[in-house]
């Protein structure tokens, strides 16, 4: 198919229109697909390899869009050509194909074909080949439709919630406190590093304070998303990317909550949470379920519990502290304040290791890494493993009403590496000849005595 008359005519009076620059080597559709990915909780590098590019490639496409997923992005409606239809008008059209045919073949008008061939067909004007990548890259910037943000056009409003967000804290006479000085680095402040001092209100905060503070003025209400979205977009020209440092997270870029919601433990799966417990767990009628959780201490000590839900029979683990704790620590090296996953493994495994097998049938524990080695465990031991859900502390009742208990003995704040293991079976003992209302009175080592002559065995309610 040649050229028209018309078009040759326009092209010789105009002359050369330079460039607007040279297509990307990614589409829109790739680009939809990565963040397709980062929705499900994939990391960018490996969202980027999912969809073709480079691992850097998506690093930075994660970091320009701050977090969060273009507005652009959205699928478009079957009115616009799609890059697979471009593809085949450039396959027809090199074959000889007119405009008619190519648009029988496609279901699309003829017009809709003729303009695309003569609004996308090059970057250049004595270039008048038609490619679909280059035609789609012309499609999707005159789809773009830029416009002001409501930060950037109100200046009024835009001032109220930078003073809210990175305004000086104040004295009670007026002075301006101005804090720790921090440089914005970028990234997310550090772990035990000063953070600036501000007024810091959330984005939420500003945007309902708006209409307690200016009830009849309409120009001043934006909503919080649009003031996230100011801080995390780069290009919006809006707020300043380093006030980010005054939002409560200091989250230089914003996290996708399906990565959020995926930060468990590695070690823990879905077939040994709380909720697969035998249902004979609930009601404490069998003996033998235990609940463990760790105390901590001053420096890092700590003491491990054991507390049977039947009975309430308490178990003290004595971790003390590893050789060379207090020192530089070994790269990929053990804990060495005494309760990492290995010395709280041989811990529970000693401890219980005097208890009959009866007694031995499940252990629920938080989601702290101390029982990451919980799968060694069970196979030594023969006893069931249990995580509970994430922030439910209710979940371990006997056992965090224990730990009440035992801060009688063991404040916080105080070093519990200096009490021996005799010191934790004394304390241990104490609990167990305590009698319990629940237990209508009874000590936990009365309970558990009757259990144990219930079943034949001797009394050995005492604690290892």
């Amino acid at each position: 198919m040649g050229i028209g008359r018309q078009q040759k005519a326009t092209w010789a009076m105009r002359g050369k229109v330079g460039s607007p620059g040279r297509p990307p080597i990614w589409q829109r559709e790739q680009l939809q697909r990565f963040w397709a990915e980062i929705a499900k909780g994939t990391s960018s590098e490996q969202a980027a390899i999912a969809v073709g590019v480079s691992s850097p490639v998506g690093t930075r496409w994660f970091r320009e869009a701050g977090g969060m997923r273009p507005i652009t992005l959205t699928p478009l409606s079957g009115r616009y050509l799609s890059f697979p239809e471009r593809e085949e008008i450039a396959v027809l059209k090199a074959e000889g194909g007119g405009v008619r045919e190519i648009a029988r073949k496609l279901g699309r008008s003829p017009s809709t074909i003729s303009r695309e061939l003569r609004r996308n067909a090059a970057t250049r004007a004595d270039s008048p080949g038609y490619r679909a990548t280059t035609a789609q890259w012309h499609a999707d910037r005159r789809a773009k439709r830029p416009k002001v943000a409501k930060l950037a056009a109100n200046e009024v409003l835009r001032t109220y919630v930078q003073d809210r967000l990175s305004g000086l804290i104040t004295r009670f006479d007026g002075v301006e406190v101005p804090g720790p000085t921090v440089r914005f680095i970028g990234r997310r402040h550090g772990p035990r590093q000063d953070r600036r001092w501000a007024k810091s209100w959330s984005p939420e905060q500003i945007a309902n304070r708006l209409r307690v503070d200016f009830p009849n003025d309409e120009s001043m209400r934006i909503s919080h998303e649009a003031i996230y979205q100011s801080l995390y977009v780069q290009g919006r020209g809006a707020l300043r990317r380093e006030l980010v440092t005054c939002l409560r997270t200091g989250r230089a870029l914003r996290v996708p909550r399906a990565r959020a919601k995926g930060r468990g433990k590695g070690f823990i799966t879905p077939e040994i949470m709380i909720s697969e417990r035998p249902a004979e767990v609930a009601d404490r009628a069998v003996p033998g379920h235990w609940e463990g959780d760790l105390i901590i201490g001053l420096n890092s000590s700590a003491i491990g519990t054991l507390v049977e839900r039947t009975t309430r029979f308490t178990m003290l683990l004595h971790l003390p502290p590893m050789a060379g704790h207090g020192g530089p620590r070994e790269k990929n090296g053990p804990a060495l304040a005494g309760h990492g996953a290995e010395a709280v493994r041989d811990a529970i495994a000693a401890t219980i290791a005097t208890l009959p097998k009866h007694l031995l049938r499940s252990l629920t524990w938080d989601q702290g890494t101390e029982m990451a080695d919980h799968a060694r465990l069970r196979i030594d031991t023969g006893l069931a493993i249990y995580f509970c859900d994430p922030h439910s502390p209710w979940q371990r009742g006997s056992n965090e009403n224990t730990n009440g208990l035992l801060r009688q003995y063991f404040p916080k704040g105080t070093d519990l590496a200096r009490h021996s293991r005799d010191d934790l079976r004394a304390v241990a003992l104490a609990l167990n000849t305590r009698p319990r209302k629940t237990l209508d009175w009874k000590t936990p080592a009365e309970a558990l005595d009757e259990l144990l002559c219930s079943a034949g065995q001797s009394s050995v309610a005492r604690t290892p």
